[in-house]
């Protein structure tokens, strides 16, 4: 972004930023007991809920990832935002009524409410931890994405910025403050993406179709192009190509690069002469002819797909943070209310990072090169409109940015906290607090340590966790009353293990080829069946302790409000 663009962008992220703060503080004011901060006192409507739910699914992955993994992937990248919106039909038909009407807090709760285990509480305090700290970990990395790109300092100064900043707003905050602060952040979003989206269309339509290169089916540098590499990269090279590689230092070379990959460090400028094969970071496609083809580069098969709709559909469903959403309900009927709003609301928001991403490959596609494609929605108005009107739209863009990263960040921060103060401290209003601190400080190592994957992918590794996990359980102990404790214990053993361990491998910056490959970045497709069945067989070899009230449980889970069966509330 230019000198002008950065200023603006940053001014209007700051204010969006106190105006997430400052709307967070008002709910402080009626927060009283713990049930305020954890759940609302059950008496949020569907309406708000729902703000609140799609504003906090609205993370990284949708505002930032779908329009980047479009631009680097084309057509495959479609299938991200399809399973994000189905996971919701998921737990529209199966989860959301049941699991309000189970009177929980969290996801242990839940658990020790129908299978009556402090050990199945324990393991799913710890997979909500888990899961919890591994969505958050891609939010922090957008945010030293995101400042690094409008005011070039280093990427974890972001980190350290917005997850102190998030940390503060839930320690004091709780379940009441975030709900206004993930509504509010959701029609801010909302409005951030939609305006600069239709003014980019219009301007596509006019002056950009003209403008556009034709480049013919592959990516080529139209005219002479300076590139700023800010973070190392590794380039795939995919034709010969001659670059002038301008050093942090200030000294300058020549280079002629042959097909294959090239590691460039940071802060290192490239210039590329015009009519030159555009080298593209990491496995994005270079090919345009690939890039609007199912499958075109054969980098990502059916396997891959399958795996990652099962991620995203079951995922979603298990989510601990969207989870914990549904017990403020004032009722499961309104739960089912609020899912129906969500999916609404979603598959609406979910075209417009499809357009943009498609936008910015014909207009902007120097980003692969520059490793900044999960950027796109913050840099096309510059790189295309430009002037005023396009600093204008970027302003509008990074407010967006900062409420997303703020209010879906408290959200994972808030269900993390609650179940460390429920289940592994006392409980009381003090320990929220305590939790919250500490829920605060791993994610932000994290951030700083892992590799930064693109972000789509990265919220998808969360997404495996909780289908192979909180997915089963849920679907299972709702529908099934032959699950027993130790069927549970194990399936979420199981699924546990390997979907956690291919998503470290990952984040690691493990790459294998073939099938390993593929189940190492979407693990779903033998982490979830594995999970299904040790769930299902170790119940039936320990059908003697299907807990004796099951009955009675499931009937609760399943009534409507309206024949007064009443809640459970179980404690530690």
């Amino acid at each position: 972004m230019t000198g002008s663009d950065s200023i603006v962008a940053l001014v209007l992220f700051g204010l969006a930023a106190v105006a997430v703060i400052a709307i967070g503080s008002l709910g402080v004011r009626v927060t009283r007991s713990t049930d305020d901060f954890l759940a609302a006192s059950r008496t949020v409507r569907s309406r708000s809920n729902a703000a609140a739910i799609s504003g906090q699914s609205l993370s990284v992955a949708s505002y930032l990832g779908i329009a980047g993994i479009v631009l680097s992937h084309g057509v495959d990248g479609l299938w991200y935002p399809v399973g994000f919106v189905a996971g919701f039909g998921v737990l529209l038909l199966f989860v959301a009524a049941p699991l309000r009407r189970s009177g929980a807090y969290t996801v242990p709760d839940f658990a020790e409410t129908r299978l009556d285990s402090t050990a199945l509480r324990t393991l799913t305090t710890v997979v909500v931890v888990v899961i919890g700290w591994l969505y958050l970990i891609p939010q922090l990395q957008a945010s030293g994405l995101v400042l690094m790109v409008v005011t070039g300092a280093p990427g974890w100064v972001g980190v350290l910025v917005v997850g102190l900043a998030v940390t503060a707003a839930v320690t004091f905050g709780g379940m009441r403050s975030m709900t206004l602060v993930q509504a509010f952040g959701f029609w801010l979003k909302g409005v951030a993406l939609v305006v600069p989206a239709a003014v980019l269309v219009a301007w596509f339509l006019g002056a950009g179709l003209t403008a556009a290169p034709d480049r013919g089916g592959d990516l080529v540098f139209d005219r002479p192009t300076t590139v700023a590499i800010h973070d190392p990269v590794e380039l795939t090279v995919v034709a010969p190509v001659t670059v002038e590689i301008r050093a942090a230092d200030g000294q300058r070379s020549t280079a002629s690069w042959g097909p294959g990959q090239q590691e460039i460090p940071r802060d290192t400028t490239l210039v590329f002469p015009p009519g030159s094969r555009m080298p593209v970071v990491g496995e994005a496609v270079a090919g345009n002819r690939a890039w609007d083809t199912p499958f075109g580069d054969g980098q990502r098969g059916p396997l891959w797909v399958y795996s990652l709709l099962l991620a995203a559909c079951l995922g979603t469903a298990g989510l601990p943070h969207v989870l914990v959403r549904y017990y403020t309900n004032p009722d499961g009927r309104a739960a089912r209310r609020t899912t129906v709003l969500v999916i609404g609301l979603l598959g609406f928001f979910s075209i417009v990072p499809i357009v943009l991403g498609a936008l910015s490959r014909s207009v902007a596609p120097q980003l692969l090169t520059a490793g900044e494609g999960d950027a796109v929605v913050l840099l096309l108005p510059s790189l295309t409109i430009g002037g005023p009107v396009g600093a204008a739209l970027g302003g509008l863009v990074a407010a967006g940015i900062a409420a997303t990263l703020l209010s879906v960040s408290a959200g994972l921060l808030l269900s993390v906290a609650g179940v460390l103060s429920s289940d592994v401290l006392p409980g009381r209003l003090g320990d929220f607090r305590i939790a919250a601190h500490v829920a605060g400080v791993v994610p932000i190592v994290g951030a700083l340590v892992f590799a930064r994957l693109e972000f789509a992918h990265a919220v998808s590794l969360a997404l495996a966790v909780a289908a192979s996990t909180f997915a089963p359980l849920l679907l299972l102990g709702i529908w099934w009353r032959g699950l027993t404790d130790r069927g549970a214990i194990a399936g979420i053993a199981v699924g546990g293990v390997l979907s956690l361990s291919a998503s470290i491998t990952t984040l690691a910056g493990v790459r294998l080829e073939g099938v390993v490959g593929t189940l190492l970045a979407q693990p779903a497709a033998v982490s979830v069946p594995a999970a299904v069945i040790t769930m299902v067989a170790v119940s039936r070899a320990t059908a003697s302790r299907i807990p004796a009230q099951v009955g009675r449980t499931l009937l609760r889970l399943h009534a409507p409000e309206r024949l007064g069966l009443g809640e459970m509330r179980v404690g530690r």
